[in-house]
């Protein structure tokens, strides 16, 4: 039996709530499936541990992680404690030590859930968005002058490499390659940032004639913001640089039913580094402790790292389960259904079943 090893940070907020039941339902599918074993290491890394610390993870954290083929990560950020702290000591810090520079991010319309948008059907939005990982917009560059005066200045430096912008592309183009649409678009701003995003423009227009068999446009974000709502049906693959690909996430879930079910993975392909795979909702302090958070983003995040294992046919099974679920209508967290008392626990219980 194959045994993958994993670590799990829950991290804060809804975070430990939602990656139990990711756990559940890949263990269930990774045994049904391919008779596989996922062995679990729990780090108890977030704002408790560094309020106790005063670190994000210890000394050694970093190599401890390093003995790991994925890491399964619920949600960072508290409002007690600075962003700056919690997200820049552990999750960006993570993306680019590991060279996790693929963060994919589905969207689709499932069956059972409803669309903010008139006349779609399920399977009408189904995307794949490729956001480049470790550099451009968020890259750690810059600083402030005079701080705390009216004469402060703030600098934030994007930062584009052709080696950067090149393998996000080319990682894009493979998956278009490989769906039915075979359809790419390209995001910039390039009339406007014409260092940053020209760059990208002159790498996008170099690696999209190593693959004629898949059509391509480039779309200027503002335009690609408007279609996300106005015709999200066009788009299949879409690539984009950091910040613009954060962004266009959040939206394409929403358009798609709710960010409770958005799923994403931050892939390093060579597999020299593990990979992390995280829901994109945060860690919603708001509902915390409450058991009513939908844990589908994070199952679905579980079939990515899946997938990443060589584990295909049980990342089906949880997406298939998912979709059971969700079409059958009998469990509704609120984030589906404003009336809804099911729990947490009562969805995670449904996927585990239909798994």
């Amino acid at each position: 039996m194959a045994v993958h090893k994993i670590a799990v940070i829950g991290g804060d907020g809804i975070g430990p709530e939602v990656i139990e039941h990711a756990i559940r339902a890949a263990e269930a599918a990774a045994r049904k499936y391919d008779g596989a074993e996922l062995q679990w290491t729990r780090l108890p890394w977030s704002t408790a541990y560094y309020k106790q610390h005063g670190r994000m993870l210890p000394a050694d954290g970093w190599e401890q992680l390093t003995a790991y083929e994925a890491i399964l990560f619920g949600a960072v950020g508290d409002p007690s404690v600075p962003d700056k702290v919690t997200v820049h000591e552990l999750l960006l810090p993570m993306r680019r030590k590991y060279d996790q520079y693929v963060n994919l991010r589905p969207a689709y319309l499932f069956a059972g859930v409803d669309c903010p948008l008139k006349n779609k059907k399920p399977g009408d939005i189904d995307m794949l968005v490729y956001r480049e990982n470790t550099e451009g917009e968020y890259a750690p560059v810059g600083g402030n002058l005079y701080p705390g005066t009216e004469n402060q200045i703030a600098v934030q430096t994007g930062v584009f490499t052709w080696k950067g912008c090149e393998r996000i592309l080319r990682a894009a183009f493979e998956a278009a390659q490989k769906r039915p649409r075979k359809k790419l678009t390209s995001i910039t701003k390039s009339n406007a940032q014409v260092y940053g995003l020209g760059l990208w423009d002159d790498v996008y227009n170099a690696v999209r004639k190593d693959y004629p068999d898949v059509t391509s446009n480039s779309l200027l974000v503002d335009a690609a913001a408007m279609d996300f709502v106005r015709q999200p049906e066009v788009f299949d693959v879409v690539v984009a640089s950091n910040l613009f690909g954060d962004i266009l996430t959040d939206l394409s879930a929403a358009v798609a039913g709710s960010i409770g079910l958005a799923s994403s993975a931050n892939i390093n392909p060579t597999k020299k580094f593990p990979s992390m795979f995280e829901p994109v909702h945060g860690s919603a302090p708001d509902i915390a402790g409450k058991g009513i958070a939908n844990p589908l983003a994070a199952v679905l995040s579980a079939a990515l790292m899946l997938d990443h294992l060589g584990l295909a046919k049980s990342a089906q099974g949880v997406r298939d389960a998912v979709a059971k679920v969700l079409a059958e209508g009998k469990v509704r967290t609120r984030d589906l259904d404003k009336t809804s008392t099911h729990t947490t626990t009562d969805m995670g219980d449904a996927v585990v079943a239909a798994v």
